[in-house]
């Protein structure tokens, strides 16, 4: 028993093109960062084009997908290609990781030896930052996606990392306090470090096919098991694709025999309790009451 549900395949072309936007403006704006932060000798605005670089990945990844998500699954990629983004998140993670440990090296030294950024470059980054950021947010807000819903929100937080940098350019501006452009740079860095750390744990256990959610499993489990006609529930496996796609397998073992009829009408039941939980792809097999289950590790028949 095989269902195919396809409702994540096939996002819509303004999707894609809210994305594609955000993605290029987002991009452009993180090499102007690099090399502002360079010119201004602020490694709080290095420490944001970091920042910038990861959802800038992140941004390029998802138009990617998007694009690649409207064509058919393969012989080779039997799921389609939404699995890639496991992938597009370890290379962002490693990314980030890497320019964390680089801002870090540059920012820790200069809390004893501060030197004193150019406040009033830092202050026209800081305008340009919260104008191009906040018009990306303001273009994916349209999206209805749960894509577009999570990319909005690190544009949203890279908004408030420039609003910090403008607060600290007009500080400056007034008293000599160089310790404070450091300060704001790791600050950003732990912040950045705290939700790679968080992201790679998830990614690395969808990539070993965990469970998505433990609570999820148990409710399909007992769903199953109240069906009249199913005796038990063994071979059940739940994971994700990419988080939000989720496969299903299961044995049911049946209470009696059925005949096709009856088989139809428990598959319809099956359906029905499964509707709910918006799984991807599932497949359930029904097993007679003394028919031996045909693969390895099953509790005896």
């Amino acid at each position: 028993m095989h269902a195919h549900h396809h409702h994540n395949e096939h996002p819509n072309e303004t999707a894609s093109t809210r994305i594609g936007w955000a993605f290029f403006l987002n991009l452009a704006f993180t090499v102007v960062e690099f090399i502002g932060g360079i010119l201004t000798n602020s490694t709080a605005i290095l420490a944001d084009a970091v920042h910038d670089l990861g959802d800038s990945l992140s941004l390029g990844m998802a138009w990617l997908l998007n694009k690649l998500g409207q064509k058919d699954a393969t012989s080779t990629f039997t799921y389609g290609y939404q699995r890639l983004s496991l992938v597009g998140a370890l290379i962002n993670a490693v990314v980030l990781i890497t320019g964390s440990v680089w801002i870090m090296s540059m920012a820790i030294p200069r809390l004893w030896e501060p030197e004193m950024p150019m406040a009033e470059g830092m202050l026209v980054m800081a305008v340009v930052g919260i104008a191009v950021n906040g018009y990306a947010a303001f273009r994916l807000s349209r999206g209805k996606t749960l894509n577009e819903k999570v990319l909005n929100w690190h544009l949203l937080e890279d908004v408030m990392g420039w609003v910090a940098v403008f607060m600290v350019g007009v500080i400056l501006m007034f008293v000599d306090w160089p310790w404070l452009d450091p300060l704001l740079s790791i600050a950003f860095t732990l912040f950045i470090l705290v939700n790679v750390a968080r992201y790679l744990v998830t990614t690395v256990k969808l990539f070993v096919q965990a469970t998505p959610d433990a609570e999820l499993y148990q409710n399909i489990s007992v769903s199953l098991q109240e069906l009249p006609a199913v005796q038990s529930v063994h071979h059940l496996h739940l994971w994700s694709l990419d988080g939000e796609s989720h496969v299903l397998t299961a044995h049911l073992v049946l209470a009696d025999d059925l005949d096709a009829p009856q088989r139809r009408d428990l598959k319809a039941k099956v359906a029905e309790v499964l509707a709910p939980f918006s799984l991807a792809h599932t497949t359930i097999e029904l097993e007679a009451p003394v028919e031996q289950c045909r693969d390895e590790h099953c509790p005896p028949a």
